[in-house]
């Protein structure tokens, strides 16, 4: 057995399953090290062959409380994706565990996504390509001359992380106008992406496309519901490329099909995939796509090899780069080692 070993489950991958740990091993090159997957049929399987890691590469299956606790050694859980909610993060930090992610590899890819939506939700392109498959030609002209121009219309941002700062770069040649709401973020952030900054309230009553980027925490769950729909213009359209818990579902369908809203436009649902009786896969005013932003050429390589940087600095002693619990880090016994700031994680 190697001296430093990694448990994942077996036969799952964020992409591609069975496409093995190469570019994960890259960073580990020279190191005592390997990634051993472990079968799990149940999570008692799973804890059983996971129990001696000492580090636990996070994948497909829910990492629960019950799982961190019984690991004997464990020293990070790592993980491939920017969300971390598949992590019972708060049962890490009570073991002083560091979890950590993947804040910056497929940022430009969501960043495109999201603008996908916001501008095929707006142009109606759905409806529009059905309106010429269905021999309804003459239909398409007069549905959009009911539309403003995009030129002038407001954006709002529902936190302004990484993300929702990359579609701002992309939104403001537009001509969009735009506010966010993150209470997280000092307010001087936003101002070079001419991004005004203003309260919940405001983004939903002034913004005619609402962006939604919160994390997936338990502080999030339904962070917006019936009430916050409310609020929103009836012209408005609502675009998801967060995490769907985010959003009380049944208060989003509810408002469609009331036209308190006029659209939404969604890469992420509250249950992936849906169930074929979920009312949103009927509705003409609602583009769906399968939690698919992050996806490109570059996306499984980038976030392997991240892992592994993570990976191998935890395996030499070293705090990891992306740590969604600094807290833990001075108690870890890894210690810090970036002379200058990286400008990112708990190292800046």
């Amino acid at each position: 057995m190697a001296k430093f070993t990694i448990a994942t489950p077996a036969g799952v991958s964020y992409s591609v399953a069975g496409g093995g740990y190469e570019t994960e091993m890259e960073p580990l090159a020279g190191l005592d090290a390997e990634i051993v997957e472990i079968p799990a049929p149940t999570e008692e399987a799973f804890i059983a062959g996971a129990r001696h890691a000492d580090a636990l590469y996070a994948k497909a299956i829910p990492i629960t409380r019950r799982i961190i606790e019984g690991m004997d050694r464990c020293r990070a859980i790592v993980l491939g994706s920017v969300g971390v909610d598949s992590v019972d993060v708060a049962a890490a930090t009570e073991r002083g565990i560091p979890v950590t992610n993947c804040p910056d590899t497929f940022i430009e890819e969501v960043a495109d996504h999201a603008m996908t939506l916001l501008l095929g939700g707006f142009r109606r392109l759905v409806e529009q390509d059905r309106m010429v498959r269905e021999g309804r030609w003459k239909e398409g002209r007069p549905a959009l001359l009911k539309l403003p121009r995009l030129m002038g219309q407001t954006l709002g941002f529902i936190s302004f992380g990484h993300v929702a700062r990359a579609v701002a770069v992309r939104a403001r040649p537009f001509g969009l106008r735009m506010l966010a709401y993150d209470p997280y973020i000092e307010e001087l952030a936003m101002s070079p992406y001419g991004v005004e900054p203003a309260s919940l309230g405001d983004v939903l009553e002034r913004a005619d496309f609402v962006s939604m980027h919160a994390p997936g925490t338990p502080e999030t769950g339904h962070m917006l519901g019936e009430a916050h729909f409310r609020r929103m213009k009836p012209t408005a359209l609502f675009i998801n490329t967060g995490r769907g818990a985010t959003v009380d579902e049944p208060a989003l369908i509810r408002a469609l099909q009331e036209g308190w809203i006029a659209g939404a436009a969604l890469d992420v649902l509250e249950t992936e995939p849906p169930g074929h009786n979920n009312p949103l896969l009927g509705m003409g005013n609602v583009i769906l796509t399968a939690h698919v932003a992050s996806a490109s050429a570059r996306f499984d390589p980038a976030r392997k090899r991240h892992v592994g940087q993570e990976l191998a600095l935890i395996a030499t002693g070293r705090w990891p780069m992306s740590c969604v619990n600094p807290s833990v880090l001075v108690g870890s016994g890894l210690r810090r080692w970036q002379p200058v700031s990286m400008e990112r994680g708990p190292n800046s």
